[in-house]
């Protein structure tokens, strides 16, 4: 057997581990934003680096492990320690149990990503690709920093938001680990084109980016995660309706029935 790991991807995931640690020095030296964007830019390189694997045939087992190490230290950790460090921390000055609730919070997240990074890579094999169960870790870390990034942009202070972002925390962390379905994006597209108007929804999402990016990230993110809500809700009403329609009607009590002999 030939002995070492394909370039490419490994490569990219590097790229993706070494912004994640980017974003906990920058963070703990009081960079949020700078370590806001690290994150993005995790997010970026962990979206080409399992997409190039893919188009050149180059997958291992080695790159599956080497991509979820990355994934908890890019999306677990380091988003989950900006957040305590620019305002979680400061609900210790409100009573040392709401100190305790924020860094709960902060670990509450990380734990959720390992669990769902855990229970992902045992079901890879037989999930479908089309759909993620629960709130991918990249998805739920980009949602969280686009809205630390946001607040740092508009001059807020992380005191004056500690319960919103403490609130998004644990709710982010909760719906990692959850069983809402999110659109992966895995198997799209199917052939080699796409329709026009995604074409020109991609040059509109850059031209915002380009205009104010926290704003347009933030709003992406919390887009992205109700989606996961509305689309299990309305799965579940439609699996419901199946099985009533399986189930055989009953008579109605004023219906008419034939008499006994």
């Amino acid at each position: 057997m030939h002995k070492g790991v394909f370039l490419l991807p490994n490569a990219l995931t590097t790229g993706a581990l070494f912004a994640g640690f980017y974003s906990i020095i920058s963070g703990i030296n009081g960079y949020y934003a700078a370590a806001a964007v690290a994150v993005v830019i995790a997010g970026v390189l962990d979206g080409l680096d399992g997409r190039v694997a893919r188009l050149t045939n180059t997958q291992s087992e080695f790159g599956v492990q080497y991509d979820s190490l990355s994934d908890l230290i890019s999306f677990g950790l380091a988003p989950a320690l900006l957040a305590f460090n620019w305002s979680l921390a400061s609900m210790r000055d409100i009573s040392p149990l709401a100190g305790k609730l924020g860094w709960l919070a902060a670990f509450l997240f990380v734990a959720c990503a390992a669990l769902r990074l855990a229970r992902f890579n045992t079901q890879a094999s037989s999930a479908d690709k089309s759909y993620f169960q629960g709130l991918a870790s990249p998805a739920a870390a980009g949602t969280l920093v686009a809205t630390i990034w946001f607040f740092t942009d508009q001059g807020i202070t992380g005191e004056s938001v500690r319960w919103i972002i403490w609130f998004e925390t644990v709710v982010l962390g909760l719906l990692m680990f959850s069983r809402i379905r999110y659109f992966s994006g895995k198997s799209w597209p199917r052939g080699d084109r796409i329709p026009t108007g995604i074409l020109f929804l991609v040059v509109l999402v850059f031209v915002l980016l380009a205009v104010d990016p926290p704003t347009v990230m933030m709003a992406v993110g919390i887009i992205y995660v109700g989606s996961g809500l509305v689309m299990t809700a309305l799965g579940r009403q439609a699996w419901k309706n199946r099985r009533a329609g399986r189930n055989p009607k009953k008579a109605s009590p004023d219906h008419p029935e034939k008499l006994k002999k």
